[in-house]
């Protein structure tokens, strides 16, 4: 996940295409789930089940998704064919009671001489029937056919026994939600605290990280500045979220800063009111309060977080960092 989300990360500032799937660029939330099956323990193996908790997934607007499964280097090279060798992979939809499995995506492969991830389209599963996207865990089945034949998936590398987390099969579901996602309002789900205890928790950070004999005295009246983006620097790791942000532990998100007095300048883009109130104010502020030094335009970020069902997600929230200032 931390691939991708590099990956995608390095694909919006460049605006160039992802070399990911279509359905990974164009989406706003990647969700993915762990694999929670497990090996039989027999001396073959010839079938795999890949078991996955969905009950986190986000139902509206997907996309896509995409199941992927780390081959390794085969324990015993002996058990497999020679390199050059052509294998024929399937994933299938765990069959219920006596139905057929329906195959989802296959593949040809060879004998690996170094780890991979073998990624397969599963997306056909939930085109098939709606049903799928009520489910709350999803099942799917690997084999592995030599001319007919099945073939113990171990020789190939797919033994799962000792894997750890990160080498575990995944399922990444992408979509794209229309609603806009409040980022606060993930701080509070995560932390379990209502708006009252995250402020002050968030107050209780800065008070901590002020100078204990810091002063602002000032030196004479200056002339305030002008209307203008200046920087804000945001550090999760300080803000003590560096247990569930996995990236960007740090951006830069600006503000806007200054006073809007007459003249406005054109840069400032104001609105026609602004224009109007800026007038009103310099012929009487005692009257009419000046027009105030807001974004006017803003950009996304994309942020890897675990979520409260241990899931690592990819989204993307609106609206994060300032790029330009104004008048209104």
């Amino acid at each position: 996940m931390l691939f991708l989300y590099r990956s995608l990360s390095v694909a919006e500032r460049s605006g160039s295409n992802s070399s990911l799937q279509p359905a990974a660029g164009l989406a706003n939330t990647i969700t993915s789930f762990v694999d929670r099956g497990e090996d039989d323990r027999h001396t073959y193996v010839r079938k795999q089940k890949y078991i996955f908790n969905i009950s986190a997934m986000e139902k509206e607007g997907l996309l896509g998704a995409e199941l992927r499964i780390l081959r390794t280097r085969p324990l015993d090279p002996r058990r497999a064919r020679l390199p050059g060798s052509v294998y024929n992979l399937r994933i299938s939809k765990c069959p219920a009671d006596r139905q057929k499995a329906i195959v989802l995506d296959s593949r040809s492969v060879d004998v690996l001489d170094a780890p991979k991830w073998e990624v397969f389209n599963i997306w056909k599963l939930f085109k098939m029937s709606r049903k799928e996207q009520q489910l709350t865990q999803l099942c799917f089945e690997l084999e592995a056919l030599d001319r007919g034949r099945t073939v113990d998936l171990r020789s190939l590398g797919f033994g799962r026994a000792g894997r750890q987390t990160k080498e575990k099969a995944l399922l990444l579901v992408s979509g794209r939600t229309k609603k806009r996602d409040l980022f606060f309002n993930k701080v509070k789900a995560r932390s379990g605290q209502d708006d009252k205890t995250v402020y002050e928790f968030l107050f209780n950070q800065r008070r901590k990280r002020r100078a204990p004999h810091s002063s602002r005295q000032a030196k004479g009246k200056k002339a305030k500045p002008r209307c203008t983006r200046r920087p804000l620097h945001v550090n999760f790791k300080e803000m003590g979220w560096d247990d569930w942000i996995i990236a960007p532990l740090d951006y830069e998100a600006y503000h806007c800063e200054g006073v809007c007095d007459f003249p406005l300048r054109s840069h400032l883009e104001p609105t026609n009111h602004a224009i109007i109130q800026t007038l009103m104010n310099s012929m009487d502020p005692e009257s009419t309060p000046p027009s105030c030094c807001v974004p006017t335009k803003l950009s996304p970020i994309s942020i890897l977080y675990i979520d409260s069902a241990n899931n690592v997600v990819y989204k993307q929230y609106e609206d994060m960092v300032v790029e330009s200032c104004g008048c209104r």
